[in-house]
């Protein structure tokens, strides 16, 4: 049974952690070299990671213009985001300025001699062996000074501060209800069977047991 319960309880925590790392937003410093708008194909399983992909299956793809940044980082890997608007969906990051980003990303481009850093906004993973690649949406960008800048993720420390306020709160709210309602009920149902057991076996050895 314990097995059974850590098992649960690290699957539950994977889960919760791997959500929380997909929509809380992040930050990188990259150099910006290329933007570019292509036709994305929709109806597969990497849909999920896509903005207004609902309604599109498989049977019935639909294709959509995407806006692209290529960006490099400064160990030289690229980093490729897409520009999607949120509008009014999940995640709840209210974004309309797509094209406004997508027209200060090319401004930004700069050459590998002279570079020009930019920490980007987003949120989202990167992959590329799931159907149709899975890209990060880059939210907003500002210059920094260089690729060493420390950035401090303020709104994630604040968001995990009052979640780990609010969960401990639930818990302790549940501690208190299960110790004055659930275990007593436990307790008297762990009595009573203690009890039965002791009727059956003194009337079974009423019943069966030998007389000296």
């Amino acid at each position: 049974m314990a097995y059974i319960k850590w098992t649960f309880r690290i699957v539950l925590i994977a889960i919760v952690g791997g959500f929380l790392h997909y929509v809380l937003p992040q930050r990188d410093i990259v150099r910006v070299v290329n933007t570019y708008e292509e036709r994305q194909d929709f109806g597969g399983f990497s849909d999920i990671f896509w903005q207004n992909t609902a309604g599109e299956t498989a049977d019935a793809p639909v294709s959509r213009d995407v806006l692209y940044l290529q960006t490099v980082q400064p160990d030289g890997s690229p980093m490729v985001y897409r520009n999607q608007d949120t509008g009014w969906g999940w995640p709840f990051y209210f974004k309309f300025d797509t094209a406004d980003l997508q027209t200060n990303a090319a401004d930004a481009i700069s050459p590998r001699e002279t570079p020009q850093w930019y920490a980007v906004r987003h949120y989202g993973w990167r992959n590329t062996w799931l159907g149709g690649g899975i890209f990060p949406n880059a939210l907003s960008m500002k210059p920094v000074a260089s690729p060493d800048t420390r950035l401090i993720p303020w709104f994630n420390i604040v968001f995990l501060t009052i979640l780990a306020i609010i969960c401990l709160s639930i818990w302790r709210l549940w501690r208190n209800f299960r110790r004055a309602r659930i275990d007593p009920v436990f307790d008297e149902i762990d009595e009573t069977a203690d009890e039965a057991r002791g009727w059956l076996a003194a009337t079974f050895d009423r019943l069966f047991g030998r007389r000296k």
